[in-house]
């Protein structure tokens, strides 16, 4: 599926950057903002409470969101009998996954997050501590 996609005039529907990865049977919309002093993300969570809702940091920067909700169709009993005829908003199974590459200049130990209104605020402060460069001037001599 790789390489016959990446000329396909719709690839942007199938294929999106390393830096988002989402899986799910919700979209979970998503706004990134970034202001002076934060990374701001803005997720749709709707129908989600804060019980249902995990944000984790895993393998060092990575800001993984996963959704769990209960599914709300089903019966007492443990029967579903419900009948779908359009499925828009998801199929109502309640999850999504997010996982997103945080840059490096962030504070991980102080990231904050709420969920109001259907939507869930993730705020991660900048570390505008002056770190050393990654690069350098080498001097190139003609013998080492």
């Amino acid at each position: 599926m790789g390489d016959a996609l990446f000329g396909h005039p719709f690839r942007s529907f199938f294929w999106r950057p390393p830096i988002f990865r989402e899986w799910s049977g919700s979209t979970a919309l998503m706004d990134w903002l970034e202001s002076p002093n934060a990374h701001i993300f803005k997720i749709n969570v709707p129908g989600f409470s804060k019980e249902d809702i995990k944000v984790q940091i895993e393998d060092g920067n990575i800001l993984h969101i996963k959704g769990e909700g209960k599914k709300k169709d089903e019966e007492p009993n443990g029967k579903d009998t419900t009948v779908w005829h359009v499925a828009e908003r998801g199929t109502g199974n309640g999850e999504f996954s997010r996982q997103i590459e945080l840059p490096e200049n962030v504070k991980l130990d102080q990231i904050k997050a709420q969920v109001e209104n259907g939507v869930l605020t993730i705020v991660v402060p900048k570390d505008s501590s002056s770190k050393q460069s990654k690069s350098r001037n080498i001097n190139v001599t003609s013998k080492l």
